[in-house]
């Protein structure tokens, strides 16, 4: 299929998938609130069909994840909820990998020729700049959890970097931040909301670890 076919493909796909979640208002379900109100009945569920609420709860992360929709913070604290630490981390976090991935190869589907076209020289800086050490730079911005998941997974679609090096350098990136909130999640009850879990001790350290 010709690049132009794909893209108009990929177009409808988020835009009936975006319809889809204004128009039955899943938003809803991606809430603190109702995390905590649904807890129970999503740990029963799991309890009774653990393989389905798994590939579930994949799925809707990898979709979110996907079309850059907030809520992130609320699915990998649902991952510690739900599954506990251990399950919880790897399923959050390859979810997101998977997810930023797919908004990545999205980015760079749809936008990339027409920003080259805007801004040739500022972008050919860059992609200089991510020649030479564009992993290590990538590891920085997930590791500081200060920088959006979004924003990071779609501006890196802009540049030259590869596939396989953003999703393996994601995927570690976004290791601690993830376990720190999986482990957050298996206390939700005592949570009064998500933003307190990363301290500016922790962010700190996390940043001179970046």
């Amino acid at each position: 299929m010709r690049r132009g076919g794909r893209r108009s493909l990929v177009i409808l796909a988020i835009a009936v998938a975006l319809v889809a979640y204004v128009g039955f208002d899943l938003g809803r379900f991606l809430s603190f609130e109702a995390l905590k109100q649904g807890h129970a009945a999503l740990s029963h569920w799991r309890s009774e069909h653990a393989a389905t609420a798994a590939a579930t709860y994949f799925a809707g992360y990898v979709l979110a994840a996907a079309l850059s929709i907030p809520g992130a913070a609320v699915l990998t604290l649902a991952g510690g909820a739900i599954f506990g630490v251990a399950w919880g981390t790897l399923l959050a976090v390859t979810a997101a990998t998977a997810g930023a991935g797919l908004a990545f190869l999205s980015a760079r589907l749809l936008f990339a020729d027409a920003v080259r076209r805007r801004f040739p020289i500022q972008l050919a800086r860059v992609d200089r700049g991510i020649a030479r050490d564009g992993a290590f730079y990538l590891f920085t911005l997930r590791l500081v959890p200060l920088f959006p998941y979004v924003l990071v997974n779609l501006l890196s679609g802009l540049t030259r970097l590869r596939l396989p090096t953003f999703l393996w350098v994601s995927l570690t990136g976004m290791l601690p931040a993830t376990l720190v909130y999986v482990n957050a999640g298996t206390q939700i009850a005592q949570l009064d909301s998500p933003a307190g879990i990363l301290s500016p001790e922790l962010i700190g350290s996390f940043a001179l670890l970046g």
